[in-house]
């Protein structure tokens, strides 16, 4: 009998990793997770607790060497695995090039010394590579990253492709927009939007909108990204970058509407585009593959399930001040365009 397809699911204990197990279970395969828990949660994987087929390996990404046992005989891997808050990395840009470009190519590595088993390679991208960028926006638009998170996994994505195009790997990369979902982080730095307004809802306080709320995001439900991602290790097509996102941006101001609760404005952050918006018409071409849950489902889902969110960090206009006050401070100021003349 032959055995089951082994996936590897780096950050398979975090927000679109867990999720992904749960496609991977459901299509027959054995998964062996790589999560070291700093954003990753074990209650994301409680719902299979007792499944044979999953392993859970507690482990930094950074300390793999090829010839590592966990490969061995693996079919795909899914590199989820990274740190995912964008303000942070503005103080800690060491920490997240060291996470999500060398902890990216530690997989690669591992993943090259597999050998024939290995049919593909996906690696979980991010479209703030893009920076403020014309929309829709396609897989061509210059990379233009505005901070240190968007330049850590756009460093990770060229990693990727460079393997593919020096050592044959097969590898193929999807950059995500504005992923939303259940499970989604409650790490204790400020984040996403979702975290942000789930617990505030929770806790009867106003929503923090940034800006006037107009802003709008590419916001793709996280099942559908976990498809997106399955039908890129499934496709014969190596050596390729799509966007996923739902290619129908909505409003802060309609999510608001949605949760249902009081607001208030805080100001406007530098470097955040005024809109994403996906162009998704390569992976629809490419792969079949297309959005299913759309917005007021997917935050039916979240809200049907908004008690995980209970112990999220509460966020006030105060606390976020001083959590962005770096933020401000470098992105803020004046920067040379890219392309103008270095000084004498």
């Amino acid at each position: 009998m032959a055995r089951p397809p082994i996936a590897i699911v780096t950050g398979g204990a975090g927000f679109i990793g867990s999720h992904m197990v749960d496609l991977c279970l459901a299509r027959g395969m054995s998964v062996r997770v790589i999560d070291n828990l700093s954003g990753g949660r074990r209650a994301n994987l409680e719902h299979h607790r007792g499944e044979a087929r999953l392993t859970l390996a507690e482990r930094d990404i950074r300390g793999f060497e090829p010839g590592d046992p966990l490969f061995a005989d693996a079919d795909c891997v899914f590199h989820f695995g990274g740190i995912g808050d964008l303000v942070p990395s503005i103080e800690n840009p060491f920490e997240y090039a060291s996470v999500n470009a060398l902890g990216t190519m530690r997989m690669l590595e591992c993943a090259r010394a597999a050998g024939a088993s290995l049919r593909k390679f996906v690696y979980a991208a991010s479209s703030s590579c893009y920076g403020l960028a014309e929309v829709p926006t396609r897989e061509d638009h210059p990379i233009r990253p505005e901070h240190p998170y968007a330049f850590s996994k756009n460093v990770g994505e060229q990693a990727c492709l460079h393997w593919h195009k020096v050592y044959g790997l097969p590898v193929n990369s999807i950059r995500i927009f504005n992923a939303y979902g259940t499970r989604s982080r409650t790490s204790g730095v400020y984040g996403a939007v979702f975290g942000v307004f789930l617990r505030q809802k929770l806790a009867g306080a106003p929503f923090t909108v940034v800006g006037d709320g107009t802003q709008r995001r590419d916001f793709l439900y996280v099942t559908d990204v976990a498809r997106a991602f399955l039908a890129a290790a499934e496709t014969p097509l190596v050596g390729r970058v799509w966007n996923v996102g739902a290619g129908n941006p909505q409003s802060v101001n309609r999510l608001v509407e949605l949760l249902g609760g009081p607001v208030v404005y805080i100001p406007k952050r530098p470097g955040e585009p005024d809109c994403t918006w996906a162009d998704i018409s390569r992976i629809q071409a490419d792969l079949g593959w297309a959005p299913e849950v759309s917005f007021e489902q997917g935050v039916a889902k979240v809200l049907a399930n908004i008690e995980y969110w209970r112990d999220a960090p509460l966020w006030d206009p105060a606390s976020i001040a001083t959590s962005t006050k770096a933020w401000f401070e470098h992105l803020g100021r004046p920067r040379a365009e890219s392309g103008d003349k270095l000084p004498r």
